[in-house]
């Protein structure tokens, strides 16, 4: 867990005026293995940037010896994590039963479901969300940020970003960013991965009523990823940000958003 941000002042923090916290989503896959090491670089770079970030892993359960986003919501206090113990290190928290228990309150409250965290995560930058889409997408009703979902090779990894892409806009009518790594960067390799996203935009265009905007990440490319960091920072939404024309469970959304020229590099 986080340390906690003790201070003869903490009683005043929750009068004084808050910054909107930015929220990233990452849509987690079956097989994680490149898309779990592209989040860590992105979270690296994002901290880089100035933005200190904590992770809510909703692939990890909460327990007694790893305690984290349930526990948080159950502590009888709200003054807020501390960002400032390491400003190079991501935090992260184990979050599964947590989402579970947002999406509960969100129901029974009618309040967007992340508002409650803005008190306990204050002091960061961005909440990244990493969880499988269909855990995940519930959240993000009342956002505006446009989730990443990594494509991990063969036929099988199309199939699983396609369901992630149906879960989010099925929930929230989001368009959806899908990045592909690049492991050789081969000129083999790169029409291989091409093609599985190009499958994967004809699949959307034809069943979910809207493109998915694309893009290549070379592995062995620093400049990719901060690139991709970027993208992502400018597309972020906040706990409360308006859906302006999207709404929740609108496909008409998802189709309105992501018919702009899809980008691949």
């Amino acid at each position: 867990m986080l340390d906690t941000g003790f201070h003869q002042a903490a009683g005043l923090n929750s009068f004084t005026p808050q910054a909107q916290l930015r929220v990233l989503a990452v849509a987690s896959q079956e097989r994680a293995s490149s898309g779990l090491e592209m989040l860590w670089q992105i979270c690296a770079n994002l901290q880089r940037l100035g933005y200190p970030v904590a992770v809510l892993d909703g692939t990890a359960l909460e327990t007694d010896e790893s305690p984290g986003l349930s526990h948080l919501l159950q502590a009888p206090w709200n003054d807020g994590l501390n960002a400032s113990a390491s400003v190079t290190s991501v935090a992260v928290l184990p979050a599964a039963r947590g989402m579970l228990q947002l999406q509960r309150q969100a129901y029974s409250e009618g309040t967007p479901p992340l508002q409650s965290l803005q008190p306990y995560f204050r002091a960061y930058g961005m909440l990244v969300l990493h969880a499988p889409a269909g855990l995940m997408a519930p959240l993000l009703t009342h956002t505006s940020t446009i989730p990443l979902a990594v494509m991990e090779g063969g036929s099988a990894g199309v199939l699983s970003c396609y369901k992630s892409l149906k879960h989010i806009a099925t929930h929230t009518g989001l368009p959806c960013t899908v990045a592909s790594v690049l492991q050789t960067d081969t000129p083999a390799e790169r029409r291989k991965v091409l093609g599985a996203l190009q499958t994967l935009q004809d699949c959307a265009e034809r069943h979910l009523g809207g493109r998915v905007r694309t893009t290549t990440v070379s592995a062995n490319n620093p400049h990719d990823v901060q690139r991709l960091a970027l993208q992502l920072l400018e597309n972020a939404g906040t706990i409360n940000g308006p859906l302006g024309t999207l709404s929740s469970g609108s496909l008409k959304g998802f189709s309105e958003l992501s018919a702009q020229p899809v980008r691949s590099h």
